[in-house]
């Protein structure tokens, strides 16, 4: 069962007595914790049957004992276990596994680690409860989920923007979610999200930014690269250098990648390039002008231009001149 399946059927009222979600994907994890303490009791319930314990505060024994309490003034009680992996002793919860108080509803999130099948709770909760592994979004997945958080919201989103939000932001859902509810509470009267929108509210330039920057140097354009570095410089929080040699390096990390590979085929671009047709079109360009040596030559120049960025054998150079020796060199490679 998926965290969506879960939420869908707590919103229909069919609940089981325990629910353990881990995994690598804290954003879903979250999701469900936040559910679980926000929406499935009143605020006049929560007052009395809603427990919030957190796995390094906690004992089996106490976790235990809260569970088998009986509801006060409403037909549950919702006890909710965050950060269960710093939980000591975890497998003494499996008396309650076998036999859970039916009035009590337990919720236990688990990051960056899952619990071993092996032990006896382990065996309980996967025969028994409800265990849900969280995931890892691969990165051709990130436009759906973008898409579906907008939605959730009220909001349609423009492909531009869509690629700009991900393309900047990455495969961070918990940083999606948050500027996504930046910019539900900065839009007025509209219901789409327009790259305007993205530049004004979360500052990523529609115009010039990291991956305008990306592209000129993947058509070995000095005379944009130079443009682009010019307005980065006027504009300090549109291009921070610390920024900007990290999404450099990740694009032609991609790029070597193909080379592995040995071919740009839609079906290999595809995933590493958000299903986005003009970054697709834009790593072919560069996959031609950039051999496997040049791009080996590119990653010690990244590697030395941030050093030289946080004052490694550099007595102050602007960073702005740090960049526009580094695509002359990139682009000479």
């Amino acid at each position: 069962m998926s965290v969506q399946f879960v939420l869908d059927d707590w919103k229909k009222g069919k609940f089981k007595p325990y629910y353990w979600i881990e995994g690598d994907e804290p954003f879903f994890i979250d999701q469900v914790i936040n559910y679980a303490e926000h929406h499935l009791l009143s605020p006049e319930e929560a007052g009395f049957n809603l427990h919030v314990l957190y796995g390094k505060d906690t004992l089996a024994a106490q976790l235990i004992n809260i569970c088998k309490q009986y509801p006060m003034f409403g037909e549950r009680q919702v006890v909710i276990l965050k950060e269960a992996q710093h939980l000591k002793d975890v497998d003494e919860l499996a008396s309650y596994f076998e036999n859970p108080q039916p009035t009590t509803l337990l919720v236990v999130g688990c990051k960056e680690k899952k619990l071993d099948k092996r032990t006896k709770a382990g065996k309980i909760i996967s025969k028994n409860g409800e265990l849900i592994t969280t995931k890892k979004v691969y990165e051709n997945q990130l436009p759906t989920m973008v898409n579906k958080m907008a939605e959730d919201l009220g909001f349609t989103i423009e492909q531009k923007a869509l690629h700009l939000l991900v393309d900047h932001v990455g495969n961070d859902l918990g940083r999606l979610h948050n500027e996504i509810e930046k910019l539900r509470v900065n839009i007025k009267g509209r219901d789409q999200i327009t790259a305007a929108d993205i530049e004004t509210f979360i500052g990523i330039s529609k115009d010039f930014n990291a991956f305008e920057l990306q592209d000129a140097l993947a058509s070995k354009d000095l005379a944009k690269c130079i443009r682009i570095i010019q307005y980065f410089e006027a504009n300090p929080k549109a291009g921070p250098i610390q920024l900007i040699l990290p999404t450099l390096f990740g694009y032609f990390s991609k790029i070597y990648k193909l080379h592995g590979i040995g071919n740009t085929s839609d079906s290999v671009l595809r995933p590493l390039f958000f299903n986005n047709p003009v970054a697709m079109q834009q790593a072919k360009e560069a996959y031609r002008n950039y051999s496997i040596k040049e791009l080996e030559k590119i990653f010690l120049l990244l590697e030395y231009y941030n050093l030289r960025s946080i004052g490694v054998n550099d007595q102050g150079t602007a960073d702005a001149d740090l960049l526009k020796e580094l695509v002359c060199k990139i682009i000479q490679s």
